[in-house]
């Protein structure tokens, strides 16, 4: 008795968890996502350890001045009986500094130290004027600049590392043969749709990853604060990344039928790697342009980075990012239906490579 042929979304199932199944057994892939959220979870103790960490300055004055500078942040005061005393300390080097009355001085005192004033005690002594500010929020700022790195790093990173893949299995399929094995039993869509699928659910589980590992250590190292303010953008970047992805695999898989040889492989997916670069290098050199923010916050390949950093800063409306997510998903309509034809037109194709017009008109 003949067995029932599957059914298209039966054989994307099959496809998509042999992607799925296949990565994650892999050593290579799970030590490379441990070592990933262990650099993070590091990165972000590290940074908070040295923000916080307080030089603080031994300094020796007399009692009438000692009593003036126990408000100094930073500052650890001896008290000495005179003067003479407290240089003594100083030239002992048991004291950083020490802080004495000066007459000839605006102020009152003099710092006297072995070879440099320091400048964390100079600061403290210093008295700044009042600031006002007209316009706060028109500068740079460097927490755009960070999160233009972070959000930019992360997306192109996971897009090289789970789209390449896409594309290689492809032409080790074809170089192979065993594509042909393979079509006879599976639809071409099907193979492609289960490839696409697979490996977004990898990518979206290592990204969920990445933002899990990112609060857990805001919340340990108490940059609660932080975290508010990055709840929303982190969700729609998730959001976001699945849209992208899904544009940026699907031409991986389109453009890894086109090929016959690993060897070839490189130059043909040179495009869509400027399609995955391009972007992050735009929102870092532009992230403080607002024009040029808004206009790529609807662009499919670009609006993961640049749109939740404009949610993270107040400058997008609840709409926007509803109308961007709408957007990306009619893109990848339209290249899903051209990627499909592609792939279809270009998988058992073997020999040379295959021309986007000869694929396209195949």
């Amino acid at each position: 008795m003949n067995a029932q042929p599957l059914s298209l979304p039966q054989a994307t199932y099959l496809v998509a968890e042999r992607e799925v199944t296949t990565r994650v057994r892999s050593k290579a892939f799970i030590i490379s996502t441990l070592i990933l959220l262990i650099g993070i979870v590091v990165g972000i103790v590290a940074m908070n350890f040295f923000a916080n960490r307080d030089e603080s300055t031994t300094v020796a004055a007399p009692a009438e001045i000692a009593a003036t500078l126990g408000s100094l942040p930073g500052v650890e005061v001896t008290e000495v009986s005179t003067a003479a005393d407290a240089r003594d300390l100083v030239e002992s080097e048991e004291v950083d500094a020490a802080i004495i009355s000066d007459a000839d001085s605006p102020t009152g005192t003099a710092i006297v130290a072995l070879t440099e004033a320091p400048s964390g005690l100079v600061e403290a002594l210093s008295q700044p004027p009042a600031v006002e500010l007209l316009d706060p929020n028109g500068g740079p700022s460097p927490m755009r600049y960070i999160l233009a790195i972070a959000f930019g790093v992360v997306f192109m990173m996971s897009a090289m590392s789970f789209g390449m893949p896409v594309a290689t299995s492809v032409v080790e399929e074809k170089q192979t043969r065993v594509i042909e094995i393979l079509i006879t039993s599976i639809p071409a869509r099907a193979l492609l749709a289960g490839k696409v699928i697979g490996n977004t659910l990898l990518a979206l589980a290592q990204i969920v990853l990445i933002v899990a590992a990112v609060a857990v250590s805001l919340v340990v190292t108490g940059q609660t604060d932080i975290l508010a303010g990055l709840g929303s953008p982190l969700l729609w970047f998730a959001l976001f990344f699945v849209t992208g992805f899904l544009l940026i695999a699907t031409l991986f898989a389109a453009t890894g039928a086109m090929v016959s040889r690993q060897e070839d492989l490189s130059q043909s997916i040179t495009p869509i790697m400027y399609i995955v670069m391009i972007p992050y290098f735009l929102v870092i050199f532009f992230n403080d342009n607002p024009l040029v923010m808004t206009i790529m916050s609807y662009v499919p390949f670009s609006s993961p980075v640049s749109m939740p950093i404009r949610l993270f800063f107040g400058e997008a409306g609840w709409w926007e990012p509803l109308i961007s997510i709408v957007i990306s998903l009619l893109a990848f309509a339209a290249v899903i239906g051209i990627s499909a034809k592609i792939y279809e037109n270009s998988l058992l194709r073997m020999g040379s490579k295959v021309k986007w017009r000869e694929a396209l008109r195949a």
